[in-house]
């Protein structure tokens, strides 16, 4: 009697019926089932458009939030360059006709608003009815140390837009990521999650207590990092993925609250210290694209390769478990009643 090796799912179901998944710790699972990537060739320097060189994204569907601008829209651009349909969102309908209206390719635009979260769960809705696999979500949109302490549903505002409002668009397009082939979450985290110098600060999510808009940024793009690395040991038992990157510095609106004279240096000379809106969104159209990172999950990836990232709440498993039932708790009236993962 001969025995076909089992592929990868297989073997994994296989595993929980007997019940030794569920005696392992996330952290610990996710080990076991993800790979280390190999180290690709591109760095800082490498454009949007030499990472996807090559590649045929014929038939994929990729959502984009904050597609209407910067990174988001020249993410857009390369993935529909290479034949990719895109579906891309913008916090308003206008913005996302025209910037859709202005690219060569496939493209269906969409908007949410990210401190609306109804207006993110209909968005989902709109997704959900095309009734296809979502090859990829790339949470790109942002906001960036807004000078004034804003709530949004009684959370400081860059925690609920940065991180909340794209939780809840995660949950509500889980299913149709996993029905994808090999469905990719791709989060957009920042090397500002070192600001975080206390982590997550879960008694002060409200910024009740201190606010200072750097630490605030930096507590939200930790938040997106640790989402990314939780959300991977959750779908390690499916062959989707979800990892986490760091653009690099870039001048895009992304820095509108900033003081008028660093506005300015980024504009007339940031080319000498300053990613390109090119280089920046590499690492983003690596991690959503490369053909080499089929299986890699969990990972927070800078220069188009991994990163460790700062400090040690990038690899803090019980961190991003709270995090994750945390916002589960926030969140709860904009989330399917029947949580996929």
């Amino acid at each position: 009697m001969s025995y076909a090796p089992l592929c990868r799912r297989t073997f994994l179901q296989h595993m929980a019926t007997m019940g030794v998944l569920s005696a392992l710790p996330s952290s610990v699972l996710a080990q076991i089932i993800t790979r280390q990537p190999p180290r690709s060739p591109f760095d800082s320097n490498s454009t949007a458009e030499e990472v996807t060189a090559g590649l045929d994204l014929s038939g994929l569907t990729i959502a984009i939030t904050g597609a209407n601008s910067g990174l988001g829209y020249e993410t857009m651009r390369v993935l529909a360059l290479r034949g990719a349909h895109i579906i891309g969102i913008a916090r308003t309908q206008a913005k996302a006709d025209e910037a859709c209206a202005s690219i060569q390719g496939e493209t269906t635009p969409l908007f949410l608003d990210l401190a609306d979260w109804d207006s993110v769960v209909r968005c989902a809705e709109i997704i959900r009815a095309m009734n296809i696999p979502l090859d990829g979500l790339i949470t790109n949109a942002g906001i960036m140390a807004l000078p004034e302490l804003e709530r949004v549903n009684g959370v400081e505002k860059q925690f609920a837009v940065n991180h909340l409002g794209h939780f809840i668009l995660i949950n509500q397009l889980c299913e149709p990521v996993l029905a994808a082939p090999q469905g990719r979450f791709t989060m957009l985290s920042s090397v500002a999650h070192r600001r975080a110098d206390k982590g997550i600060e879960f008694d002060n999510l409200d910024g009740s207590q201190h606010y200072d808009p750097w630490n605030a940024y930096g507590v939200s793009k930790l938040a997106n990092a640790l989402c990314a690395r939780e959300l991977a040991a959750r779908i390690s038992h499916t062959d989707a993925t979800a990892n986490s990157v760091h653009p690099g510095v870039i001048g895009t609106n992304l820095l509108q609250y900033l003081p008028a004279w660093q506005r300015w240096g980024a504009k007339y000379i940031g080319w000498m210290f300053l990613k390109s809106v090119e280089e920046g969104a590499a690492t983003t159209c690596y991690v959503a694209t490369s053909p080499e990172l089929v299986d890699v999950r969990g990972f927070y990836f800078a220069d188009c390769n991994v990163d460790k990232g700062e400090t040690p709440y990038m690899q803090d498993d019980a961190m991003a478990a709270q995090l994750w039932q945390v916002s589960e708790e926030l969140t709860r009236d904009y989330l399917p009643p029947k949580p996929v993962i």
